[in-house]
């Protein structure tokens, strides 16, 4: 299996952090996490039952957003009557001693049931975001809270104990459950990640008391709290990256923050000593995503069309219901292959590069991919193959069709935040984004106007006027020129240069100093 190396660049800034993960130095997925940002994914809101509707088997449920909460019947739980009494016994504060270890469980409710047997509108309830607000919904909660940890995922009211499917040794699987067997608290259960396999029973265990208090934080706050009220924030979304995707492969993480390098670093040293030297401080003046080439990277990846190396090219459409990809070949034809093995070559390249798309920008629901045509089932099956191959490096939940005979495949990917969507078309600097620009014939006025301010205003000296090209040469057409005639009117020489980087209409004023002025 082919090692992939991995970095992080995290730019950290007064707006929030920005985290950009690299597979091989190459972009693969773009987080941004606003400072304040509300109704993150994990978070845990004490909610009031708005609603309850029947005909959904769903409730609407306020947790202080413009739009009501979504909570579906199949996302209570099958623990929620515990849950409901629980918060009910914590928010009265009769029983300061609280514990979920020795609390009386409910029976589970009925998977085929009604909300309406289990919700009443204006109850109060405990639930946690499974998706953030996108688009115009609101977000979509679950009353099945869950802490995930480094190892583990700690479940209230819940008694089971799973192994992550990718830890294949069945004796290994066995050890996990009879170690968390051994150290788990009452009605509580447990998932054990891929990343516990082989891991010693005080690293689960310190990893299971940190989740647990959690849980104990929350049983305090609902004491006496009304709702809509946010009870306890997921850890933020650097920390969280870092506790799912950091592993072996890792070989570099750059921020350009000092107090969140040393965070990072504490954090590493705690699961990964050996790997502490990873972390760099990025203290040079250039900003440290143009240092990696992430800018670049950003501008070269987003937009509605994204172009590979070889020339195939990829035109991106978003519409409500779903995304449509276009595969275009563009001039990549190879005049010693027929026209099966160039769309063949074309769609396994392309097939890289959609997967990459999707986890960079982090799209979901439901996509749908338009290769180019092949007729021999051989190569789709390798199409599909590669496509499957590439996206079992995404964490999202996602499904894949193999190509139809139309040569469509289509994805469903799970979606749990808006759409990662960076604006890379740049104000246009002569119209300044309205379309039009101000009359060519008024340019020279307008510069004898900013001529007369510097030099009488503000006693410039030596002045230098860039400007375009042709515009230089207008400026400087015939013996009794405007050059000429502003010495005279001025009586101060103006030194006028031709820049081609200008755009037509663009002109600068320089000091003796060589320092621009600010117009």
């Amino acid at each position: 299996m082919t090692v992939v190396n991995k970095e992080l660049i995290i730019n950290s800034t007064p707006q929030g952090v920005e985290i950009a993960l690299l597979e091989d130095k190459l972009l693969v997925e773009l987080n941004k996490e606003k400072i304040n940002n509300e109704f993150g994914v994990g978070d845990i809101y004490l909610g009031k039952v708005r609603k309850v509707m029947p005909g959904l088997n769903a409730a609407f449920v306020d947790v202080g957003y413009g739009k009501d909460a979504f909570l579906h019947y199949l996302d209570l739980g099958p623990q929620v009557q515990s849950l409901l009494k629980y918060v009910k016994t914590a928010q009265s504060g009769r029983n300061p001693n609280l514990s979920i270890g020795d609390f009386p469980m409910e029976a589970d409710i009925q998977k085929s049931g009604k909300i309406s047997g289990v919700l009443k509108p204006n109850q109060n309830v405990l639930i946690q975001i499974a998706k953030e607000p996108i688009s115009t919904k609101g977000p979509r909660v679950t009353s099945e809270i869950a802490f995930a940890g480094r190892y583990l995922v700690l479940m209230p009211f819940s008694d089971k104990i799973s192994v992550s499917q990718k830890i294949k040794s069945q004796e290994e699987r066995n050890r996990l459950k009879r170690l968390i067997t051994s150290i788990k608290p009452k009605n509580c259960g447990i998932i054990i990640r891929t990343v516990a396999e082989n891991k010693l029973v005080a690293d689960l265990d310190q990893d299971l008391r940190t989740l647990y208090k959690r849980w104990e934080v929350i049983t305090q706050k609902l004491n006496g709290a009304t709702p809509p009220m946010k009870i306890i924030g997921e850890i933020d979304r650097t920390s969280a990256i870092l506790r799912d995707v950091l592993n072996e492969s890792f070989n570099q993480i750059t921020v350009n923050d000092g107090i969140l390098y040393e965070e990072i670093r504490s954090y590493i040293q705690k699961i990964f000593p050996d790997k502490v030297h990873i972390v760099k401080h990025h203290t040079a003046k250039t900003p440290v995503f143009e240092a990696h080439g992430v800018d670049k990277m950003i501008k070269s990846s987003f937009g509605k069309e994204v172009t590979i190396k070889s020339g195939t090219y990829l035109i991106i459409e978003h519409t409500e219901a779903l995304h449509v990809i276009d595969i275009n070949s563009g001039h990549r034809v190879k005049a010693d292959n027929n026209q099966e093995t160039n769309a063949l070559e074309v769609n396994l390249e392309a097939a890289t590069e959609v997967a990459r798309q999707l986890r960079l920008r982090d799209m979901g629901g439901i996509i749908v991919v338009d290769f180019i045509d092949m007729n021999q089932g051989v190569n789709r099956r390798k199409l599909f193959d590669r496509l499957r191959d590439e996206m079992k490096k995404d964490r999202a939940k996602h499904s894949i069709l193999p190509p139809s005979k139309f040569g469509l495949v289509q994805i469903t990917r799970q979606r749990v935040r808006p759409e990662m969507n960076v604006q890379i078309l740049e104000k246009c600097p002569a119209c300044d984004g309205t379309g039009q620009i101000k009359p060519s014939l008024l340019l020279t006025d307008e510069i004898e106007n900013n001529i007369s301010y510097l030099l009488q205003e503000q006693n410039e000296k030596d002045l230098t006027l860039s400007v375009h090209p042709f515009v230089y040469a207008f400026i400087k057409q015939g013996i009794f020129n405007l050059q000429w005639k502003w010495r005279r009117k001025f009586n101060q020489k103006i030194k006028v240069t031709s820049q081609n980087a200008n755009h037509f209409m663009e002109y600068h004023f320089y000091n003796a100093q060589g320092d621009e002025i600010k117009m």
